[in-house]
């Protein structure tokens, strides 16, 4: 099989659009699909371009994200750092789920409950807004619940808490899912028809902040 030249330029033409045009790289318009932070915030990621999900248990589309971020989280490059930061907005239920996040995290456990915490609370209807009912579904999850209430109940939990705090604070967060990239970016998504086009903008800002040198 032959091809011709013009088939040849018409096939290297499309090769490069696509190359040029990936969502890394993509086109991305200020004020619509993100929106500069002011002032510029410090990372705790020295190094790396830290990217920060402001989340709640308790909101159903942090949860219907939960599904897309976490496998889109493991295969960011090696100069990317994802955090979580669990959000509260000053409500004592939502500070249960936080310490919860912070708890199972701690022992390592985050990654298999992670989701059915979610589920609990957005498919099953769970009310795992009180200290006894989340103690009561840790044991039904086959977890040792006198080491959980320990730890629940430790100064190291509600340190990450406070600090937690602190970053929602500092950034003004006033809705979940937020998405923040090198403390320079939030993405807005106005234009999103799903939320993995948020993902798509967030690796447009990581590209972004790589090639500005923001690290």
């Amino acid at each position: 099989m032959f091809i011709s030249r013009r088939h040849f330029n018409q096939m290297m033409l499309g090769f490069l659009g696509a190359s040029l045009f990936t969502p890394a790289f993509a086109d991305l318009i200020e004020g619509r699909d993100w929106r500069r932070i002011e002032p510029p915030q410090p990372t705790d990621t020295f190094g790396k371009i830290e990217v920060l999900e402001f989340f709640a248990y308790a909101c159903p589309h942090c949860s219907d994200l939960n599904q897309l971020i976490t496998p889109w989280a493991k295969q960011l490059p090696a100069d990317v750092a994802f955090r979580r930061i669990p959000v509260t907005f000053g409500r004592a239920a939502w500070a249960g789920l936080s310490k919860l996040y912070f708890t199972l995290e701690s022992s390592s456990d985050l990654e298999r409950f992670d989701q059915a915490v979610f589920d609990a609370l957005h498919k099953q209807r769970l009310k795992l807004f009180t200290t006894d009912a989340i103690s009561e579904w840790v044991g039904k999850q086959g977890l040792d619940v006198d080491a959980f209430t320990a730890a629940f109940e430790s100064f190291d939990i509600q340190t990450k808490l406070s600090r937690s705090e602190q970053l929602v604070s500092r950034y003004q967060i006033d809705a979940v899912p937020t998405l923040v990239v090198a403390g320079r970016y939030f993405v807005l998504g106005n234009d999103a028809k799903t939320q993995a086009d948020l993902l798509t903008i967030a690796d447009g800002l990581i590209a972004k902040a790589r090639l500005d040198g923001i690290k």
